[in-house]
């Protein structure tokens, strides 16, 4: 049995419908600590790390450790009826159903298929990244958006004092230069000169994460997966892992 309420549904409304950008299903885990989810995609290429501590809410009460696995599209449908006046509370109902009831301008009343969801913890926590870069959102977001138009992949690259991110297509390259103390290159830390290519098609979804933090971490290696976190602290933290586009 579990009862969550929160005040803020902007919390929510500003991070699970990213999450279905990546995940059709997922299993979202209810402890004393909060509210949680770890889980990849179909293809295995990324991993989605989300929580929300239970300090976060308003109201919060589980007893031991609940699992609730729903199906991600209908969950959004449900988040993106919330109005920035309304309680939100989340809790367990009756009929192996998840019951979300919005109060603010009456009592609305949503409930949701819980499903038996099937999955293996990502060993994420074995990542040992060379490389840990820390920049304004907006600056990723403006890479991103620069690569597009460009290729289908991007490539990064970090050493002690100069972060880089460039594209290359067939007849058109991009590249953004960021040194240590420029404006928007907020800390770095890479000892060595790493450098991996990424698939746009994930990042272009994982950037709208940029709403939820002004600032973005970013940390990879050379041809090695990349956390890329977003996080409000003591409020949620929205964290990728994205597996990089080996090179030939």
């Amino acid at each position: 049995m579990f009862k969550l309420v929160m005040n803020d549904g902007d919390l929510l409304k500003k991070s699970v419908p990213i999450i279905s950008e990546i995940i059709d299903e997922g299993v979202f885990r209810i402890t004393q600590n909060g509210l949680s989810l770890l889980s990849p995609d179909r293809t295995m290429v990324a991993v989605v790390d989300f929580s929300i501590p239970s300090s976060a809410f308003d109201e919060f009460s589980v007893e031991g450790a609940e699992e609730v696995g729903v199906n991600m599209a209908s969950l959004v449908d449900v988040i993106k009826r919330i109005k920035s006046t309304d309680k939100v509370i989340i809790q367990s109902g009756k009929d192996n159903r998840v019951s979300i009831n919005l109060e603010g301008n009456g009592k609305r009343k949503f409930r949701i298929s819980m499903l038996d969801i099937k999955t293996e913890k990502p060993p994420i926590d074995q990542l040992k990244f060379a490389g840990r870069i820390e920049l304004k959102s907006e600056v990723l977001e403006d890479a991103i958006a620069d690569a597009e138009i460009v290729a289908d992949s991007l490539v990064m690259q970090a050493a002690p004092d100069l972060f880089k991110i460039s594209t290359k297509g067939d007849t058109s390259s991009t590249e953004l230069e960021l040194k240590k103390g420029e404006d928007g290159l907020v800390n770095m830390e890479a000892s060595d000169a790493v450098r991996a290519r990424y698939p746009l098609e994930y990042l272009k979804k994982m950037i709208k994460a940029a709403k939820i933090s002004q600032n973005v971490i970013l940390e990879f290696g050379t041809d090695y997966p990349m956390r890329l976190g977003f996080v409000d602290v003591d409020k949620v933290s929205l964290k990728f892992i994205l597996a990089p586009r080996v090179e030939d």
